[in-house]
């Protein structure tokens, strides 16, 4: 049995974003650049990530309507989760389980300033996709994650908050026909 490395299963192109950035600008870029994360500069340092994750549950609901917050208002820093490229894939899904989150940065030989990728479970499920029945242990690892219930469902958490009008997953309706968001 193999056993496959981040390194070989992440995202290489990781997008980048300034700390200064507002979160209406880190929006634009996710969509423009079809990416669910960015890595959150501060000159030449990474200092955290932003997720869509981020901007909903802190921009599009702070309540004062602002879309200029900036980015490192709104970025996860703690936990700062980054992983080697020579991890085995399995460790980085109990890494992800374990600290709750879904995405996790890659570094070149556990040096946090060089950031070479993410490994989202849009990597997972691809994986599973080319080797359902290669590695029964690993994929029961990586399926546990994609299926482990997250904190709470966050459009409802919303709503129970008033934070969020009820039904508002039906406005969504022209988003329908757009590809699935990479990394």
């Amino acid at each position: 049995m193999t056993i496959l490395a981040v390194g070989e299963l992440m995202t290489e192109n990781i997008e980048i974003i300034s700390t200064v950035s507002s979160a209406q600008e880190a929006s634009k870029k996710m969509r423009d650049k079809n990416v669910s994360s960015l890595l959150v500069m501060d000159g030449d340092k990474p200092v955290g990530i932003v997720t869509e994750r981020d901007l909903v549950r802190k921009a599009c609901v702070s309540g004062t309507g602002n879309s200029n917050i900036p980015v490192k208002d709104i970025m996860s820093t703690s936990p700062f989760i980054a992983v080697d490229s020579t991890l085995p894939v399995e460790e980085a899904a109990n890494v992800m389980i374990q600290n709750k989150v879904r995405h996790l940065l890659v570094t070149n030989n556990k040096d946090i300033t060089k950031i070479v990728g993410v490994i989202t479970p849009i990597d997972f499920i691809g994986y599973l996709k080319e080797n359902l029945n290669l590695d029964n242990k690993l994929n029961a690892k990586l399926l546990e994650f994609l299926r482990e219930p997250r904190e709470e469902n966050i459009v409802q958490e919303l709503e129970q908050e008033g934070k969020l009008q009820r039904d508002s997953q039906r406005g969504g309706q022209e988003y329908e026909d757009e590809q699935p968001r990479q990394g």
